[in-house]
C-alpha cells in the first residue's frame, strides 16, 4: 500500500471531525487490554486501572472486595476510558463508555468472561466479577501534533516518528 493510499485510509476511517462510529469505539474496546474506571466513592470521583474484556457488548473486569466492589454493586453510574497511540500514523484515539456497573454472579456469566482471557493482572484473589454496561459510547481520533526534535521529553511516544 502506497503512502497516499494509507493516508486516504486513515482519512476514511476518522471523520473529518474525529469521531468515531459505534462500531469503530466497539473495535477499540475489543482490541485494548487496560483501562481506567471512573467511579462515585465517598462523593467524590475516584479512577481505577483495570484489566478487562468485552463480552455481549459490554466490559467485564474482575476485582477483590473492597472499594472497586462495594461501588460497583450498587449499580451506580460509572465511566471508563481507553486511549492510545499509533506511531505509524501519528494519531492519537479516545474511547469513553459512560454506564452503569452491577457484579456477575452466574457462573455462566463468569465462564464466558474467563474463556475470553479475563485474567488479573495484580496478584491476589480478584473473584467478584464486574460488568459496566455502557448507555453511551464515545470517541475520537485525532493527528497528533508534531514533536519539536529538542524539547520533546524522551518518554514521548511521539518521538519515534523522528528516530
Amino acid at each position: 500500500m502506497t503512502s497516499a493510499s494509507q493516508d486516504r485510509t486513515s482519512q476514511d476511517r476518522a471523520p473529518q471531525d474525529g469521531k468515531l462510529s459505534f462500531d469503530e469505539c466497539w473495535d477499540l474496546l475489543a482490541a485494548s487490554v487496560v483501562g481506567r474506571l471512573a467511579i462515585i466513592v465517598d462523593g467524590h470521583p475516584e479512577i481505577f486501572p483495570v484489566n478487562f474484556v468485552i463480552e455481549r457488548r459490554s466490559i467485564m473486569f474482575r476485582t477483590g472486595g473492597g472499594t472497586k466492589l462495594w461501588e460497583t454493586a450498587r449499580e451506580s453510574a460509572a465511566a471508563f476510558e481507553i486511549d492510545g497511540y499509533d506511531a505509524g500514523t501519528q494519531e492519537a484515539w479516545s474511547v469513553t463508555a459512560r454506564g452503569t456497573t452491577s457484579v456477575v454472579d452466574s457462573d455462566v456469566e463468569q465462564a464466558a468472561a474467563d474463556a475470553l482471557g479475563l485474567e488479573p493482572w495484580e496478584p491476589g484473589e480478584k473473584s467478584h466479577y464486574v460488568r459496566l454496561t455502557p448507555q453511551v459510547l464515545t470517541g475520537r481520533r485525532f493527528k497528533v501534533a508534531a514533536p519539536h526534535i529538542w524539547s520533546t521529553r524522551l518518554e514521548d511516544q511521539r518521538r519515534a516518528s523522528f528516530e
